[in-house]
């Protein structure tokens, strides 16, 4: 099959009888999907001229941009449709918390099992949350230091045996990064940001002066 040949235009396109076609949102990388909305041809030309989803409101019969007043929008990466061209798949870059305007990170959060259920468990965590947790337990073994713990070994000991392993991980990453092994780098970038936030706990800094000294360097 010649797919330039097939390729079809937003005209093209098999909209139902107001002039709609769904689109379902998903997020690049993990698949996920994060809404259902309408897009009429306006709408869809929209979001490919301006690389944000532009949508068709059913209710309130007005065109609206996803995250156009929470900051919450979507990149977007591909606009795919089916075999039947009457459904879109538009894969995303979310910004913010997430695409449902209850806060969850996708409009699909609650499973129908006789009855209905959040399963906001099931999501992946995200990176802040990750790091709060992390940051708050190591403030514990700091507190506490535990005998047997690494952390508070870390944390209690001779300063250079930490600096040593800073140093040990970060050639762990940089050889990683040069064998192009996603896997192994994603592991090694894991061990590095865990020691430097032992090394933070130890000095006393905190991940509020990490964000600002991030946030300072933006432009």
């Amino acid at each position: 099959m010649d797919r330039e040949r097939d390729a079809l235009g937003i005209g093209d396109l098999k909209y139902d009888e107001t002039g709609l076609i769904p689109a379902v949102v998903q997020q690049e990388g993990t698949g996920e999907v994060l809404m259902v909305a309408y897009m009429n041809a306006e709408s869809l030309a929209k979001t490919v001229e301006t690389g944000y989803t532009w949508f068709w409101s059913r209710s309130r019969q007005k065109y609206w941009q996803k995250g156009e007043s929470s900051g919450h929008v979507q990149h977007v990466r591909e606009v795919r449709y089916d075999c039947d061209a009457d459904c879109l798949l538009v894969t995303v870059d979310q910004v913010g918390p997430g695409a449902c305007h209850t806060g969850e990170h996708s409009c699909f959060y609650r499973v129908l099992d006789g009855s209905e259920r959040p399963v906001a468990e099931r999501s992946a965590p995200s990176l802040g949350s990750v790091l709060d947790g992390l940051f708050a337990l190591l403030q514990q073994r700091k507190a506490e230091l535990p005998e047997g713990s690494y952390t508070a070994k870390l944390l209690s000991g001779p300063e250079d045996s930490l600096l040593k392993k800073i140093a040990e991980e970060s050639g762990e990453v940089i050889m990683a990064a040069k064998d192009h092994d996603n896997e192994h780098l994603r592991y090694e970038i894991g061990d590095l940001v865990y020691h430097l936030l032992v090394v933070m706990t130890r000095e006393g800094l905190t991940l509020e002066d990490l964000a600002a000294e991030l946030d300072s360097r933006r432009k």
